[in-house]
């Protein structure tokens, strides 16, 4: 067992695919299939059940996450402690509120423990604001989500803004549309049967998402509220569908279940400039795993 097969490994856990695995390690598909049967192999269990080109963890495979994780973070606090010169100063992090709740609080807590002299300011907020601050030197990085390509003709004034920036995949969120309690599954926007679709603010890219799908085949309204909690709990009412990331319902305590209608896959990215980065900056980068383009979860005991 090594570290590659490791990283192999969480690649192929959180992709569900050898395919899109293969791509964020930069290694064929052959190789990381190999690399899987050879870590069965050694540990003597099976870690994926395969249906066709779907990946899913066993029982065994979802304890050896754990641990995978925590070796990962082992090895890479082990590299930082063997540099010379560690990090120091300000870094100023911008964030969508999404990602704040579910994706960097173990981050953040990992980075603490490692680099204690560095005086880390997050600010959070809508995509487009947080990209226009690292562009204007009021941000050092920022986390954001983009348009599908699908709809990138939309929006070509942020794309020209984001070309001059360093840009790397993060995290992949599954965008959801929640539905309320009892709601029928649906298909489409057709199939809603509620007056309205809950969102955050207008330069939230998530938001844009779902009003682009339900454009193409309903005329609902755009309920705006401030929080995730808060779209939740319009849901609840029964008088709205709301949006949002997995990682974040799955945050929120739900006293009956609910419906969610699948928007697609939708990158977490990293921006930043690609000059005059301070030294905690390449600290933060590495931590969070940038380039890997797959959902990573830091260990935080």
């Amino acid at each position: 067992m090594d570290l590659s097969s490791i990283e192999i490994f969480l690649a192929v856990a959180s992709d569900r695919s050898v395919t899109k695995a293969a791509k964020a390690v930069g290694r064929v598909p052959s190789n990381v299939t190999t690399r899987i049967q050879q870590l069965e192999e050694d540990l003597g269990v099976s870690l994926f059940s395969r249906d066709g080109k779907k990946m899913t963890l066993t029982r065994e495979g979802e304890t050896f996450l754990a641990y995978a994780n925590r070796l990962m973070a082992l090895a890479l606090e082990a590299r930082q402690a063997v540099r010379p010169v560690a990090p120091s100063g300000t870094l100023r992090v911008g964030t969508m509120e999404s990602t704040a709740a579910s994706r960097l609080p173990a981050a953040l807590t990992q980075f603490n423990r490692m680099w204690p002299d560095v005086s880390l300011h997050l600010t959070m907020g809508a995509s487009r604001d947080l990209a226009r601050a690292v562009v204007a030197d009021a941000l050092d990085c920022a986390l954001i989500a983009r348009l599908p390509k699908a709809m990138r003709g939309e929006d070509e004034g942020f794309d020209a803004e984001l070309r001059g920036l360093e840009i790397e995949p993060v995290f992949v969120e599954e965008l959801l549309i929640v539905l309320p309690p009892g709601h029928p599954a649906i298909k489409s926007a057709a199939d809603l049967r509620v007056g309205a679709i809950a969102a955050l603010e207008p330069g939230c890219t998530y938001r844009r998402i779902a009003e682009n799908w339900a454009r193409k085949s309903s005329a609902l309204p755009t309920s705006e509220l401030g929080s995730y909690h808060a779209i939740l709990a319009s849901v609840a009412t029964g008088n709205a569908a709301g949006v949002m990331p997995r990682s974040v319902l799955d945050l929120m305590p739900l006293p009956t279940p609910v419906q969610t209608h699948q928007l697609g896959p939708i990158e977490t990215l990293l921006v930043y400039r690609k000059n005059d980065r301070p030294s905690a900056f390449h600290a933060f980068h590495e931590v969070l795993g940038a380039g890997k383009g797959r959902d990573i979860r830091l260990a935080t005991n």
